[in-house]
C-alpha cells in the first residue's frame, strides 16, 4: 500500500512530503517534491493509562480510542488485579482487540497494606508476567516510602524487573531531595505525579523522563509547559467514556499547541519519546517499522482522517472498521446489604472536633482540615450547610470492613454518590448526607454488583458489570448514561464537574494528603491511619 502526504519527522523534526509504502512493516519512504494537503504521522502513544478508568473493557475501549489516531497504549492493569489478581490481568489480555495494548506488571497490589483489596501480586506473579511476555515494563511504583525505607517486599518486586532489563515506571508525588535520589536509584526512570514546573524539574535532572498527565480527573500540562520534551510524554493516566468521545492523544496534541509546545515535539511525545523508552517496534514512519501510521489534515487541530495499525486501515474519518465482541466476566461482589448504624461515628460529648478531607478539583491530591460538628444519640452529625458530609468506603470482598469520615467539597444538599470503582483496592466508596442516603447508595451498588449510583428521590446508575469497574457497553451508551448519573449529581447540589472521579480517588492512599480506607482514616504524609475524632 502507498500514502502520499507531508510526513512528520520524529527523527530530525522535519516536516516534508512523501510517499510511504507499506504492507504490515514500513517498507520504504520517498521524498516528493509538492506539498501535499494531509499530513502522515507515527500512530499516537499513550504511555500511561489505566484502560479500567474509561469504564469500558478493552475491547469497546479499542472503539473508542482508535478512531482518534491511538494505535498503542501502555497500559498499567492493576485495578482489575486489584479486585483479581492475575486472574484480571489474563481477562485484559484475553479482551484486548485490535488496539496495541502493552500491559505492565503491577508493582503494587495491593496499593498499600492499609487497605483490603480481591488479589495480591507477588514478586513470583511479575516474574510469571515477564517470563510470559504478558508485560513490558514494572507498572507504577506507588510504594514509594517503601522503595526508600528498603521495604523488602517492594525491593524484591524491582529486582524481578531488573532480571529481566525491564523499564520501571514511577509514581512519586511531591517526592524531592534525598528521598527522591533513593528511589531513582533503583531504576525508576518515569514519573506522572508531578504538579508544579519545580517539581518535574528536578525529576528531569535527574535523569526521569516526566510524563505530562492530562486526564479528567488530574490535569497539568498546563503548569508542566516549560520542561525538556525530548524526556517528557504526554499521557492521560486515567480518562472517562464522556471525555474519551471528544478526544484522546489528539486532544492532548490540540492542548500542547494552544499552550505554545511545538506541534513536532509535542507529536515526539506521544510517538518516539514512548516507543524507544517501551523498547517498542513503533513510533516513527521508517522502514523496519510497525506501520502504525495516522493520517490528520492539520498540525493545530489533529482531526484524524485515517488510522492504520499494522498497515491495516482500522479506522476512517471518525469511524471503526473492525467488531468486537466483549468477553463476559464473572461477578466479584461478596459483600452483604448495610444499614444506617455501620456507618455511624460516635462520641458521648455535644459536639465533636473531627478530621476533614479537602478536595482539591482537578487534583488527586487532598488537603487535611478540622471541623467541629453536633452530636444527637452519640452519633457524630454531617454539617450540610458548611458541607461537612460523610464520606464511607465498604469493603466488598467478603471481610466486612467499613472506614467512615467526613470530606468537604462535593456540597451536596441531599442524598448521596456512591462507586465501586474506588483506586487501587476498588471497594464501594460512598459520600452523603445522612446514614440513611449512604445506605441506600451503599446497597444500590451492592444489588447491581458493582457499577456508580446518585441516589436522591430517584436514583440513577451505571452499571459496571466487569469487576465492578468496566461496562460491555459502547462508549456512547457508558457516556450517555454516565453523564446522566452526574447531571443527576449536580441536581443533588454537587459542584464538581466530575464527582465520581473525585470520589474515587478519595480512596488512594498514596497520594497526600488525608485519604480513606476500609481500615480507617489515612494520613499519606506519615504513611499512618489517624483518628477521624482529633
Amino acid at each position: 500500500m502507498k500514502l502520499k502526504g507531508n510526513l512528520v519527522d520524529v527523527y530530525t523534526e522535519d516536516i516534508y512530503p512523501a510517499e510511504v509504502t507499506f504492507d504490515r512493516h514500513i517498507k520504504s519512504v520517498q521524498k516528493l517534491s509538492e506539498e501535499q494537503s494531509l499530513y502522515i504521522l507515527p500512530g499516537f502513544i499513550d504511555s500511561h493509562i489505566h484502560v479500567e478508568s474509561s469504564m469500558l473493557c478493552p475491547s469497546r475501549f479499542a472503539e473508542a480510542v482508535i478512531p482518534h489516531g491511538t494505535t498503542c497504549t501502555i497500559s498499567d492493569p492493576h485495578e482489575i488485579a486489584n479486585v483479581m489478581g492475575i486472574a484480571g490481568i489474563d481477562y485484559m489480555i484475553q479482551d484486548t482487540h485490535t488496539l496495541k495494548i502493552y500491559y505492565t506488571a503491577p508493582s503494587c497490589v495491593p496499593a498499600t497494606p492499609f487497605e483490603t483489596s480481591g488479589g495480591v501480586i507477588t514478586a513470583d506473579d511479575i516474574d510469571y508476567l515477564f517470563r510470559t511476555g504478558a508485560a513490558v515494563a514494572l507498572g507504577e511504583v506507588m510504594n514509594f516510602p517503601g522503595v526508600v525505607t528498603g521495604d523488602k517486599d517492594i525491593l524484591e518486586k524491582i529486582a524481578v524487573a531488573h532480571k529481566y532489563g525491564k523499564p520501571l515506571d514511577g509514581h512519586a508525588p511531591g517526592l524531592s531531595g534525598e528521598d527522591l535520589q533513593k528511589y531513582i536509584e533503583k531504576g525508576i526512570s518515569t514519573d506522572h505525579e508531578c504538579i508544579s514546573l519545580e517539581e518535574a524539574r528536578e525529576k528531569q535532572e535527574l535523569g526521569m523522563k516526566i510524563m505530562i498527565r492530562e486526564g479528567s480527573a488530574s490535569r497539568n500540562m498546563r503548569d508542566l509547559c516549560g520542561l525538556d520534551y525530548d524526556n517528557c510524554f504526554l499521557v492521560s493516566d486515567d480518562l472517562h467514556a464522556e471525555d474519551i468521545i471528544h478526544g484522546h492523544i489528539d486532544a492532548l496534541l490540540r492542548k500542547a499547541v494552544s499552550y505554545g509546545i511545538d506541534p513536532v515535539k509535542a507529536v515526539r511525545m506521544v510517538t518516539i519519546n514512548p516507543a524507544e523508552h517501551y523498547r517498542l517496534n513503533s513510533g516513527a514512519v521508517t522502514p523496519g517499522k510497525c506501520a502504525d501510521i495516522v493520517v490528520v489534515d492539520n498540525l493545530s487541530t489533529f482531526s484524524v482522517k485515517k488510522v492504520f495499525i499494522d498497515g491495516k486501515l482500522a479506522a476512517e474519518n471518525g469511524h471503526v472498521l473492525f467488531s468486537v465482541n466483549p468477553a463476559p466476566l464473572e461477578s466479584t461482589f461478596s459483600v452483604g446489604h448495610k444499614k444506617p448504624s455501620d456507618f455511624a461515628v460516635r462520641s458521648i460529648s455535644d459536639t465533636a472536633t473531627v478530621r476533614v478531607i479537602k478536595i482539591i478539583e482537578g487534583q488527586l491530591y487532598t488537603k487535611a482540615g478540622k471541623a467541629v460538628l453536633h452530636c444527637e444519640n452519640g452519633v457524630v452529625l454531617p454539617d450540610i450547610d458548611h458541607d461537612i458530609l460523610k464520606l464511607t468506603v465498604v469493603e466488598r470482598y467478603g471481610h466486612n470492613t467499613i472506614g467512615t469520615a467526613f470530606v468537604t467539597g462535593f456540597t451536596l444538599k441531599e442524598g448521596a454518590l456512591a462507586s465501586s470503582v474506588a483506586h487501587d483496592s476498588h471497594n464501594i466508596i460512598c459520600v452523603g448526607t445522612s446514614d440513611d442516603t449512604i445506605t441506600e447508595a451503599v446497597n444500590t451498588i451492592i444489588s447491581m454488583k458493582g457499577g456508580i449510583a446518585a441516589c436522591g428521590n430517584e436514583k440513577r446508575f451505571l452499571e459496571l458489570p466487569v469487576a465492578g469497574l468496566m461496562s460491555l457497553e459502547p462508549v456512547n451508551t457508558v457516556a450517555k448514561t454516565h453523564e446522566k448519573v452526574q447531571e443527576y449529581a449536580h441536581e443533588l447540589g454537587c459542584t464538581l464537574k466530575n464527582p465520581f472521579m473525585q470520589l474515587s480517588f478519595l480512596a488512594l492512599l498514596v497520594i497526600p494528603e488525608l485519604k480513606l480506607s476500609d481500615k480507617g482514616l489515612f494520613d499519606s504524609q506519615t504513611f499512618k491511619f489517624t483518628d477521624v475524632i482529633v
